[in-house]
């Protein structure tokens, strides 16, 4: 286990353990996201109240629980730089910023598009929306902090604290609707049987939808630390007997 841990923080044995994931990955998400959005947006039955306008949750859940996941990961990884200097945490963290920022982004859109025909208006300050808001701004924050320094040991230790303290903000947008009076709903609740407020017709391909966003967020940033991996050891001698050996295929 310990060996297995050595060789994932080295960005050359990180580099070549992804490769065999890329393909089996790729399928796997496809066909989640696939089937997940097919079953949820042509054949799953209308809400008992919302109607057809509840479909767009196919897409908002994944996303948001897809964008406050990828902040904490993004602390985590903070913490492992910053306090044992792991060379592969910051990689990490580094590709993980992007990814997170565009699934919040998705996120308040297609929350958006659900609350102007349920709540009327596209958007409101309500304590979960705003909460989200901050998050996409921490986001962006950490990438500006990244592009802000000429050093990179400075701008990931920057950008590593603006992370750590950020983290507090996915706790206050989870329990926002229960500690304040929200317009947004709480979570939902599952029945295995028709008389249940979400039977399994609407709620397994949510499941479905929301195993392909994982799976989208991990190839994503797989390709992007594997990107930043080459771009950190471009000079080393292993990046450069790769490119030769492409080279001669």
């Amino acid at each position: 286990m310990m060996q297995w841990l050595y060789k994932l923080g080295s960005p050359k044995h990180f580099y070549q353990m992804t490769s065999a994931t890329l393909k089996p990955l790729s399928w796997i998400t496809g066909v989640l996201m696939m089937v997940g959005v097919v079953w949820g947006l042509g054949f799953a039955p209308p809400d008992y109240q919302m109607g057809d306008n509840y479909r767009i949750i196919y897409l908002h859940v994944p996303t948001a629980m897809g964008a406050m996941g990828a902040f904490v990961m993004l602390a985590l990884m903070a913490a492992m730089y910053m306090i044992w200097q792991i060379k592969m945490a910051d990689l990490i963290s580094k590709a993980i910023a992007p990814v997170g920022a565009w699934l919040c982004t998705l996120c308040l859109l297609t929350g958006s598009l659900w609350g102007r025909p349920t709540w009327g208006t596209y958007w409101i300050w309500d304590a979960r929306l705003t909460s989200t808001l901050i998050l996409l701004f921490l986001y962006l924050g950490i990438i500006a902090l990244r592009s802000a320094y000429h050093s990179e040991k400075i701008a990931a230790k920057a950008s590593a604290v603006l992370a750590l303290v950020g983290v507090v903000n996915v706790f206050v947008i989870y329990y926002s609707v229960q500690w304040w009076n929200t317009l947004h709903q709480g979570a939902s609740k599952l029945s295995a049987s028709n008389d249940g407020v979400n039977p399994p017709e609407i709620w397994i391909p949510a499941f479905f939808c929301g195993f392909g966003v994982i799976g989208l967020y991990l190839l994503f940033i797989i390709l992007r630390t594997r990107v930043e991996i080459l771009r950190h050891e471009r000079h080393s001698q292993w990046v450069q007997e790769m490119l030769l050996e492409e080279a001669d295929l």
